[in-house]
């Protein structure tokens, strides 16, 4: 179990806004743009600052040069901590107030007058970004075979898009941090909710101008992430160290949720866009895709995410001839930034909306043509890199026997002509998922262990803990090198006062990279302590510590980890940038209610190849939130915009999350037996981010429901649908006598209330 499971249920807990405050403490609140493309023509601060309690308001002419800072995701793109002459989108930081209590600093916040002139229309969508050619850097561009010729050949062409709906990261524990100067030398420490300490060292050394070993990160736990807590939390981190810095006295800065989802950004939305050329029996040869993700006024990890949707666009499907090109759009929006799975989840649902629609053309079943153009046996994928298709397989076998798909395809059909307003679907999925940063250098990672003399051991490394268990795992990597019991270690945190110069935490990869270094430095010890364990073998870690003291035996090593060898070029469209594949396969069952849109998920099924899994219960953990999160983006979860780019979906009142009611009635986990592979840990894989791509089992379920109550009503048009499949969009889908009573606006003679970004 997680070895933090009854602290977190019982709230014992700590994370940053537990910690006791320091005496005096300030508070920090943000001011934040209400216009999407506008010039600040005058910002007046008096009645603020003339509220009782509030101390300061810092604005970008307070920090003058330390203004301007690099995102190291996007060095080409230099932004700004505040807003100086231009804001960019609504939620952009102003000025931020500082007050001798946090109801002080919002309260004053609230009095702050910003006079802001509108500058040309903002751009908000993706496709007003196409049209006015607003993107962020060059076109990327993958491709294998010789597509051209291979559209001559194919029996059909067919061509369509989708539309996939961002999605909010809803970590529980909001954006959090507590500064505190230490009164020499300029020293300051960061107590904050990060999954990159090193960036919050560097940018609030960097805002201070003080050299980075002065500026000490701590991250205890932080209470959710899923790529979140990177880009704004670093500028918000900075802000607050130059108003602690300025006053010498701490401060505090925590978000409430509305606002944290107005000031960062999400999950990019994406238009999807295909040519697909195939045989009547459905073989696929030609396929051709443009991605278009919607990344925001500045640049953050966006080309990383369209890159990484461009490399796993295949999924489990060999495309002979592939050709695969996608931008970045530029528009009047928060920065989105990364979010669990990382580009996979709507390069995904782009690939298989098009496996579906083919399916229809050939008057097959989807499962058929995902079978059909699978990758078979060792393959190439379409940049070159080698994949050995034995446990995809194995996993679609496995799936397909344990949900018992076939006996209830045809329960569904029976079911289905026996109801005319309930519908059934049921839809199956295959993934293969690579896992890989693609440089050798943000893979390295390191460790830091001390014995102590009691025999007790205490354990540092450069993962951070977000709830997915890698301090359990990371002491159970102890226990397992030094043959101990898992009691005698101890894991208070990640700091870079102990592990310098981390990698941030993410890609499926903590407990890979960070796992591989503790078991470095645990070896080391081992070399060290050998002969002194050889000569008592019957001693106890106590005894062997203290004979190791008592002969001038360092008791402490640094374990080092230099990364997986990964290259890619993007030139020439080819290289290596995953260490290993991780294999999947879900079975999804749905009803939904046609005069109402509502659904529920019956059942689902799902087979991962895990490898040797070095806690399965925490793997299954991952396997569960992942899926969940991913049945919540492709189905539940939906930004409302308005036209001017206010988020209107701001706090679980109007932006809804999977409940306890949406998780199917049954769902059934299970690994495929463990295996055997070279360089990573135990020969563990990692599953943290691979199972939100398996939430669109459900999205192909209901499309199988709606298409079978549309079937009823004769209605033969094909059925594209997008994502989120809310309610609203089954109900409209569903097409009857009530839906045609609804009247039609043509579009441009309203001003819709809402926006699709």
């Amino acid at each position: 179990m997680h070895l933090s499971g009854i602290k977190h249920a019982t709230g014992e807990a700590i994370y940053c806004d537990d910690m006791p405050a320091a005496d005096p403490e300030l508070f920090l609140a943000f001011v934040t743009s209400s216009r999407a493309h506008a010039k600040i023509m005058s910002v007046d601060l008096s009645e603020a600052l003339s509220l009782p309690g509030v101390v300061d308001i810092i604005t970008a002419d307070h920090l003058q040069d330390a203004n301007a800072f690099t995102n190291p995701f996007a060095p080409e793109n230099p932004e700004t901590l505040l807003a100086a002459d231009e804001v960019h989108c609504v939620g952009q930081l102003v000025c931020a107030v500082v007050a001798d209590s946090q109801t002080r600093a919002k309260q004053a916040a609230e009095r702050v007058k910003v006079v802001y002139q509108d500058l040309e229309p903002p751009i908000l969508t993706i496709e007003e970004a196409i049209q006015h050619k607003s993107f962020f850097g060059p076109e990327r561009k993958l491709e294998c075979g010789d597509i051209d010729e291979a559209f001559k050949m194919v029996d059909q062409i067919l061509e369509g898009e989708i539309h996939i709906g961002g999605q909010e990261h809803f970590y529980m524990e909001t954006q959090s941090m507590l500064v505190v100067p230490k009164g020499e030398d300029g020293e300051i420490d960061v107590y904050v909710s990060t999954q990159f300490p090193k960036y919050i060292q560097d940018i609030v050394a960097s805002t201070l101008k003080l050299s980075v070993n002065k500026v000490m990160c701590h991250v205890r736990r932080v209470g959710g992430a899923f790529g979140g807590k990177v880009g704004k939390t670093s500028v918000m981190a900075a802000i607050t160290a130059f108003a602690a810095s300025k006053h010498g006295r701490a401060v505090r800065c925590i978000l409430e949720r509305g606002e944290d989802m107005l000031i960062t950004g999400g999950r990019h939305p994406y238009l999807g866009k295909y040519k697909a050329g195939f045989m009547n029996d459905g073989r696929i040869l030609a396929l051709d895709v443009e991605h278009y993700c919607n990344g925001g006024h500045s640049l953050d990890e966006s080309l990383y995410v369209l890159e990484t949707g461009l490399l796993k666009v295949d999924n489990a499907y060999k495309f002979p001839n592939l050709r695969c090109r996608g931008r970045v759009c530029k528009t009047n929006l928060p920065s989105n930034t990364a979010l669990r799975g990382f580009g996979f989840p709507q390069a995904g649902l782009i690939t298989e909306a098009c496996i579906t629609e083919v399916a229809v053309q050939c008057g097959l079943s989807p499962e058929q043509v995902r079978t059909i153009n699978m990758y078979k046996e060792i393959n190439i994928t379409h940049y070159k890199q080698e994949f050995s298709a034995k446990t995809l397989t194995e996993c679609w076998r496995e799936c397909m026997a344990k949900s018992s798909y076939s006996l209830r395809k045809t329960a569904v059909g029976k079911f289905n002509a026996e109801n005319s307003w309930k519908k059934r679907g049921l839809a199956m999925i295959p993934l293969k998922y690579p896992v890989g940063l693609g440089s050798v250098a943000m893979g390295q990672a390191a460790a830091l262990i001390h014995i102590y003399l009691d025999g007790s051991v205490l354990l540092t490394h450069g993962g951070i803990e977000m709830g997915q268990g890698v301090h359990t795992k990371m002491i159970q990597v102890v226990s397992r090198e030094l043959r101990m019991p898992m009691s005698n270690v101890y894991l208070r945190g990640t700091s870079t006062e102990t592990v310098p110069n981390a990698n941030g935490s993410g890609g499926s990869l903590v407990a890979d990279f960070n796992g591989l270094a503790v078991k470095d430095a645990c070896q080391t010890l081992l070399k060290r302590l050998e002969p002194i364990i050889n000569k008592n073998p019957h001693g106890t870690w106590k005894d062997w510590a203290q004979t190791a003291f008592d002969q001038s035996i360092s008791l402490s090593a640094v374990g080092y980890f230099r990364g997986y060898e990964a290259d890619m070029n993007w030139e020439k469209g080819e290289g290596h940038p995953h260490e290993y594949f991780v294999c999947g396969a879900a079975c999804s069952e749905v009803e939904i209610d046609c005069l109402t849109g509502n659904h529920k998920t019956i059942r689902t099924d799902i087979v991962m190849d895990v490898g040797n899994s070095i806690n399965p219960a925490l793997d299954i953990g991952q396997v569960e939130g992942a899926f969940t999160q991913g049945m919540g983006l492709y189905t539940i979860e939906e930004l409302s915009y308005s036209p001017q780019g206010v988020l209107y979906s701001r706090g679980p009142n109007q932006y809804k999350i999977p409940a306890i009611c949406d998780i199917p009635t049954e769902m059934h986990i299970s690994f495929l037996p463990p295996s055997e592979h070279s360089n990573t840990l135990y020969s563990s894989k990692g599953l943290g981010e691979s199972g939100v791509f398996l939430g669109c089992s459900v999205f192909f379920a209901i499309h199988e429901a709606v298409s079978a109550a549309r079937q009823e009503r004769g209605i033969s048009r094909p059925l594209r649908l997008g994502s989120p499949l809310t309610p609203e969009k089954i109900r409209m889908a569903c097409e009857d006598k009530f839906t045609k009573m609804i009247p039609r606006d043509e579009p441009g003679s309203y001003v819709p209330w809402n926006i699709t970004v």
